[in-house]
């Protein structure tokens, strides 16, 4: 079979996949649309998933970061990172006493709001876990995995966040009637 028809061949069937992938509803992930231009934050910069958040925040290229307090006046929106709490947990030991798995947590609670105080999302817990094996004769290799395997929950935290905040929706201002 010559080049041509094997290349006409594989878009033939080609084509049907293509085609299921858009009928389901299959679109690549994009920075999304936020209702506020600008953004007060109250997370520390030393944080790791405060690093993570201010640089998808700015990475959307959409919202403008405000850290300073004297700001807070001036942002449409405040995101606030009410707790952030790392915990090892000893879920397994051998008959020895010695621990042979932990259970990494990680869970974020935080909550947006407009500089007024009217809630745009109501304080939530995102929680993430992951378990490791865990021997003494490889620590340190246990080690780059714990702190590889927190990245990866702290990354899928940041993209849960910033999916809530693309979600939401400003609420009209409540008029008084006369």
């Amino acid at each position: 079979m010559n080049t041509s028809r094997r290349r006409f061949a594989l878009w033939l069937g080609a084509g049907p996949a293509l085609a299921g992938l858009s009928a389901c509803g299959f679109k690549l992930r994009s920075a999304g649309e936020y209702p506020f231009k600008t953004l007060y934050t109250n997370f520390s910069t030393t944080s790791p998933l405060g690093l993570e958040l201010s640089r998808n925040l700015l990475g959307t290229g959409r919202i403008t970061l405000l850290s300073d307090p004297k700001q807070l006046a001036t942002a449409d929106a405040v995101l606030d990172i009410l707790s952030e709490e790392r915990q090892q947990v000893v879920v397994g030991v051998n008959a020895s006493g010695q621990v042979r798995e932990l259970q990494l947590r990680l869970r974020v609670r935080f909550r947006l709001r407009t500089p007024q105080g009217q809630v745009l999302i109501e304080p939530v817990e995102l929680s993430q876990q992951r378990d490791l094996s865990y021997t003494e004769t490889a620590a340190l290799s246990k080690e780059i995995e714990q702190a590889t395997r927190y990245r990866d929950m702290q990354t899928d935290i940041v993209q849960q966040i910033m999916r809530r905040l693309s979600a939401v929706k400003p609420r009209a201002a409540v008029v008084a009637k006369p």
